[in-house]
């Protein structure tokens, strides 16, 4: 068996490489993102709360929930899971690199 050309294979080094880099790059700014986002959500809920408690505002919350529950039917969670495999798969020499990465970003960050 003959060792492959330096040549052959770097294209596919150089692809893991920046896949683990930007991986690793995206799931700790995700991670660090996502903390600022929960607690910016339970602050607005938080506020929202008190305003409506001391008669400020009024919030008709079925509407609020009919308005949210069809993102979260498992056709629609279904859909975007399918979507955001399509698109961590399309090259897959990179995405072998990426999603460990990224799942190691998110575990450190």
């Amino acid at each position: 068996m003959q060792n492959p050309d330096l040549q052959t294979v770097f294209p596919f080094v150089e692809q893991l490489g920046f896949g683990a880099v930007a991986g690793f790059a995206a799931g700790f700014a995700l991670k660090k993102v996502g903390k600022l986002v929960a607690i910016a959500v339970g602050l607005l809920f938080v506020i929202v709360q008190v305003l409506a408690y001391y008669g400020y505002i009024s919030i008709n919350w079925g509407t609020v929930q009919s308005s949210v529950d069809p993102m979260f039917t498992p056709s629609a969670l279904g859909a975007a899971w399918k979507t955001v495999l399509s698109v961590l798969t399309y090259n897959l020499a990179f995405a072998a690199a990426f999603v460990p990465s990224f799942v190691l970003g998110l575990k450190r960050g």
